[in-house]
């Protein structure tokens, strides 16, 4: 059976940061201690990490 969820972005980060820079799980990690199921994704084709929230359809 196909997921049946929608995704919300949260915030977008350029991918051209600075070296050990990780700005986008940074954003994550803090939506996820609010208790926001959040995760990174990276958008290819405009060279770019997504943070996204899954939610269920409604």
């Amino acid at each position: 059976m196909p997921d049946q969820s929608t995704r919300t972005v949260l915030e977008r980060f350029p991918a051209g940061g600075p070296r050990g820079s990780w700005p986008a799980d940074e954003y994550a990690a803090q939506q996820q201690a609010q208790g926001q199921p959040a995760r990174v994704v990276m958008d290819l084709r405009t060279d770019s990490f997504i943070v996204i929230a899954d939610s269920p359809a409604t």
